[in-house]
Parts: C-alpha cells; structure tokens; sequence
C-alpha cells in the first residue's frame, strides 16, 4: 500500500472522500462539460456572448438528457434564468 518513500499511493485519506470525487469526476460529467465549454467558445466565436457578461449557453434539451449543441438546441440566456431553468 505505501510506496518506497512511505507515502501512501492513495490520495484520499477515507473511502468515501475518493467515492464523492468519483462521482463528481466520472466519465459522463467530463464528456457534457467538454460539450458545454465547446458551445460557449463557439459562441464567443460568434460574438454572441463576452467574457464576464452574465450570460450563459442555454441547451433547450439538456446535455444530460441527450441534447446536443446544434444550433437549434443552443441559446444565450442570463445567468439566472439559465440557474432557474436548471435540467428541465
């Protein structure tokens, strides 16, 4: 368990503290926040939001329900009407 130098190989002290970050950081959260970061640059590619404007990339069809980021999926909406609207 512990390598030559006498540190663990492990960095989480507690099970569970590795099963939470698992769960934050698998697989599937990684894939739909590339396809979140890939629609906000297309849209600071289109001038349509700025850095630091408040607005956010609104996929009508969530991400996590199959959506994807075609145009007709995708609009600029603020931050709070974005944070209401959630995964609806």
């Amino acid at each position: 368990m512990n390598s030559a130098n006498g540190e663990s190989l492990m960095p989480f002290k507690y099970l569970r503290d590795m099963k939470k970050y698992m769960k934050k950081y698998n697989k599937e959260t990684q894939d739909d926040r590339v396809k979140r970061t890939a629609a906000r640059r297309k849209a600071l590619r289109e001038g349509l939001v700025k850095k630091g404007d408040g607005k956010e990339i609104d996929h009508k069809v969530p991400l996590s329900k199959g959506g994807g980021n075609t145009e007709a999926n995708t609009r600029v909406v603020s931050r709070k009407t974005n944070r209401k609207k959630y995964n609806k």
